[in-house]
């Protein structure tokens, strides 16, 4: 669970924060081509361009899948329309608009005079891309097949619109250019797959659940314990969560004084798509219990975790979902996957 207002969507920058993966800003500029666009875009794989693409044709990625790519970005004004590139063609299905994919990418800033890489995940963890990406980059990855490679210049209506985002350097005019490389696709039901080991129980709550459903709690008459707690429910066989894998979850979040779920946020489950994060990250992007009590879990594993205060939201709680700051949270959380 994000420790932030939005408490399930990673919002697509916040990972890239356009300078928080790692990447030092450097300039990608060639000279402006013309017929060689062409030739460029059937070396790099199939284009979906229309009116308006102004320059976007002549931007072309190179490199081998799952390294990160070199860019080339004209010093010419961008089109106004989404132009899409598959530059290396995937063998593996084809990824749709219900599901998240995991992904490498990197990112450039574009107005047309210069362009500059802002971030990119090549070297880390990748990162999870759900349906409340940007419009323009969810047009250019849905029907995408894993094991792509995909370059999408997105123009800013597709993009962060009028408003831009300032706090990302991210103007009404700045084009976003992405190479995503497409490494696999989870679906709205992914869940624990292990063995079933405990339905927990004694001074935790009690979970029942239902294939591809949310579990629910029962709770127990006694006061939650003082102390972070976590339990293995069911136990996966996939590897060991370490420090900066990125996680693929799913999750569902109750309030042990309520004995009900939080209001805002209390479920993946609910958004369609699991929930992904990179464990152990700074800035944090999860409450303190997560990164404890899910290192050294299994991928397929399903764990519930009582999560006090200090481990939680701290004395400010979370007001906007309900949460005091004298709250111990109850969760129940699927470990889908996890990546290096």
């Amino acid at each position: 669970m994000r420790r932030s207002t939005a408490l399930i969507a990673v919002p697509l920058l916040a990972c890239v924060a356009l300078a928080g993966c790692g990447s030092s800003s450097k300039s990608s500029a060639s000279s402006s081509a013309s017929a060689s666009a062409s030739a460029s875009a059937s070396a790099s794989g199939s284009t979906a361009s229309v009116k308006g693409a102004g320059a976007n044709p002549s931007v072309t990625a190179t490199g081998a899948f799952g390294k990160a790519p070199k860019v080339t970005i004209p010093k010419a004004l961008p089109g106004s329309d989404l132009t899409v590139k598959t530059v290396i063609p995937g063998t593996g299905a084809a990824v749709t608009k219900s599901e998240a994919v995991a992904a490498n990418f990197t990112i450039y800033t574009w107005d047309g005079k210069t362009s500059a890489e802002r971030g990119t995940t090549f070297g880390s963890a990748p990162t999870l891309f759900t349906a409340s990406t940007l419009p323009g980059l969810e047009t250019a990855l849905v029907g995408k097949k894993v094991g792509s490679r995909v370059l999408a210049v997105i123009p800013p209506a597709q993009g962060f619109g009028p408003q831009g985002n300032p706090q990302a350097g991210i103007t009404a005019t700045t084009t976003l250019v992405f190479v995503v490389d497409l490494i696999k696709a989870y679906s709205g039901t992914a869940g624990a797959s292990g063995t079933q080991v405990s339905d927990g129980g004694g001074n935790l709550p009690t979970v029942m659940a239902k294939t591809g459903q949310a579990p629910t709690m029962t709770f127990p008459s006694s006061p939650p314990p003082s102390g972070l707690v976590a339990k293995t429910l069911i136990k996966g066989s996939g590897p060991k969560i370490a420090k900066g894998d990125l996680v693929v979850a799913q999750y569902v979040g109750y309030i042990w004084r309520t004995k009900k779920p939080f209001p805002t946020g209390s479920s993946s489950w609910s958004s369609g798509t699991p929930f992904g994060f990179t464990i152990g990250a700074s800035p944090e992007q999860v409450i303190p219990g997560w990164d404890k009590a899910l290192v050294g879990q299994t991928a397929g594993s399903r764990v519930i975790l009582s999560v006090p205060p200090a481990e939680g939201y701290g004395s400010s709680g979370s007001p906007q979902a309900g949460i005091k700051g004298t709250d111990t949270l109850a969760f129940v959380i699927d470990i889908v996957d996890a990546m290096k």
